[in-house]
C-alpha cells in the first residue's frame, strides 16, 4: 500500500473516562488537544502512526456538512449517536490538497481539502502550534464510516515525541485495520482507488497492503473465525486493530497487573471490543522496520 496507516479515529462519549480506560490497557496518552470545530482528543502515539481517542466537547462549534465540505466533527458526532468505536481511518499523505483533487477525479471524494491548526502540549508543559491538511474519501456502500489522508504541515519534532511513544504494554505501532463487510469483494474498487494499490481477494476476505500496513475486510464466516463473538453488521464497519509489540509477555503482564481481561488465541493476544470502546485490539510480536 503506497500510503501507510497514519492514525485511527476512535470515538468516545467521555474523553477523560476513556483516557483512564486506555491507560489501564497500557497506553501512554498525550495531553488533551482541542480542535476549533468542537472536538477534543488524546493520542496513543507510536513512532510513525497513532490512535486518536476523540470526543465531541462543544457541539455548538460543530460545522454542518455540505456537498463540497465533509464535516469531520459532524461525522463523528453522528457516529457517536449510534455507538462508540472506530469511525475513520487516516492514511499518511505528503500533500492532501493533491489527494483531494485525485479523490474528486477518481469519484471517491467531493470535498475541498480541510486545513486547520491546534495547540499541542509538549512533554515539558509548553505548547506548540501544529497544523494539518485532510482530504476525505467516502463510499456510499460504507455509509457509517469514512477515510481520509492526513498531512502534517509543521516540523515533525513539534508533534512526534519519544516521551509519548513509550507504552507500558510495549505497543510499537498499528500494523493492520480489520473491517467487517457482508461482501468484502464489493469494496475492492473503492479501496484500490483510495490506496492506489492492488487488493488481494480470497474467499470471504479482501486485503490491501503488506504485513506492516494492511487493511483487511472479512465476511461473516472469516469474522467468526478470527474474531468470534463479534456481532455481524449489515453495514461495513471497523472492528479491530492489530498492534505490533516487541515482547508479548510484557503486554500480558501489564494487562494482568491492571486487571484487564484478555484472551490468547495462538500467538495473538485479543482484547474484546467492550473493553476498548468498541474496537477489538490484537497484539502480536513482530519486528517493525
Amino acid at each position: 500500500m503506497p500510503r501507510r496507516i497514519d492514525h485511527l479515529v476512535i470515538c468516545v462519549h467521555d474523553l477523560e473516562q476513556a483516557a483512564l480506560a486506555w491507560r489501564r490497557l497500557g497506553f501512554n496518552l498525550t495531553p488533551t488537544g482541542v480542535h476549533p470545530f468542537g472536538t477534543s482528543n488524546r493520542l496513543a502515539q507510536f513512532a510513525d502512526n497513532f490512535l486518536e481517542l476523540l470526543a465531541v466537547t462543544n457541539d455548538a462549534l460543530v460545522p454542518q456538512a455540505a456537498p463540497d465540505h465533509f464535516s469531520f466533527a459532524a461525522h463523528n458526532r453522528d457516529f457517536l449517536g449510534r455507538a462508540e468505536g472506530m469511525s475513520m481511518l487516516a492514511l499518511h499523505s505528503a500533500d492532501s490538497h493533491a489527494e483531494a483533487a485525485r479523490f474528486r477525479a477518481e469519484r471517491i471524494g467531493t470535498s475541498a481539502p480541510f486545513d486547520f491548526g491546534r495547540d499541542a502540549v509538549l512533554p515539558g508543559g509548553g505548547t506548540a502550534r501544529v497544523a494539518f491538511s485532510l482530504a476525505f474519501a467516502t463510499d456510499p456502500a460504507m455509509p457509517e464510516i469514512a477515510f481520509f489522508t492526513c498531512q502534517q504541515r509543521h516540523p515533525p519534532e513539534l508533534f512526534w515525541k519519544a516521551e509519548y511513544q513509550r507504552h507500558p504494554n510495549g505497543a510499537l505501532r498499528v500494523i493492520e485495520v480489520v473491517m467487517s463487510a457482508p461482501e468484502p469483494a464489493a469494496h475492492r474498487d473503492f479501496l484500490e482507488r483510495l490506496t492506489e494499490s492492488a487488493a488481494e481477494p480470497a474467499p470471504g476476505r479482501l486485503t490491501v497492503g503488506d504485513s506492516n500496513n494492511r487493511i483487511t475486510l472479512l465476511g461473516p464466516s472469516e469474522m467468526a473465525r478470527r474474531l468470534p463473538g463479534l456481532a455481524n453488521s449489515s453495514s461495513p464497519r471497523f472492528c479491530a486493530a492489530r498492534l505490533a509489540v516487541a515482547d508479548l509477555d510484557t503486554t500480558r503482564r501489564t494487562l494482568k497487573n491492571n486487571g484487564v481481561a484478555f484472551e490468547m488465541r495462538g500467538a495473538v493476544l485479543l482484547i474484546p471490543p467492550a473493553t476498548a470502546h468498541g474496537l477489538a485490539l490484537e497484539f502480536v510480536e513482530q519486528e517493525v522496520n
